[in-house]
């Protein structure tokens, strides 16, 4: 039965190399499966469709599906056939890294909202940068005045 050298050094090591492969597969990121994500339209028509959803939604900001869903009706997106088509659509664009879904929690219910991604990240790090150079918080100049005076008396 222990022939061939499979004896417990030999189960030590392959108990070892199967913790490494399993540690190695969670520890990667999940990469979603694009092609099973069928817009239902061709590629063309799915892109503009999705080009007025991204508008929408960047218009006006954070949308559950119902929001987006009443705002696509009056934009009146042609080749948009129903809610379920836009919530494929909505699932497309997200896997193409357009949009991100978050989850916000008020009591005991969940609202799922759909935003875009920044465009480019290094310009929205410019935008917060300040561009006058650092002065004393005006504040601070306050407290450490009351601070001053409170000492001296």
């Amino acid at each position: 039965m222990l022939a061939g050298g499979t004896g417990a050094a030999g189960r030590g090591l392959g108990g070892a190399a199967a913790m490494l492969n399993l540690v190695r597969q969670f520890s990667r990121k999940c990469q979603r499966n694009l092609k099973k994500i069928d817009p239902k339209v061709p590629r063309e028509e799915a892109v503009t469709i999705s080009g007025e959803l991204y508008r929408i939604i960047k218009e006006h900001g954070p949308l559950t599906v119902s929001n987006t869903w009443n705002h696509a009706k009056e934009a009146g997106i042609n080749g948009l056939n129903s809610k379920t088509h836009m919530k494929l659509l909505l699932k497309w664009m997200r896997g193409r890294e357009m949009l991100k879904l978050f989850c916000t929690h008020a009591g005991s219910s969940k609202k799922f909202l759909h935003s875009t991604l920044p465009e480019d990240p290094q310009a929205a790090q410019t935008e917060k940068a300040p561009s006058t150079p650092e002065t004393p918080n005006p504040s601070r100049k306050k407290t450490r005045q009351a601070k001053r005076s409170t000492l001296g008396n």
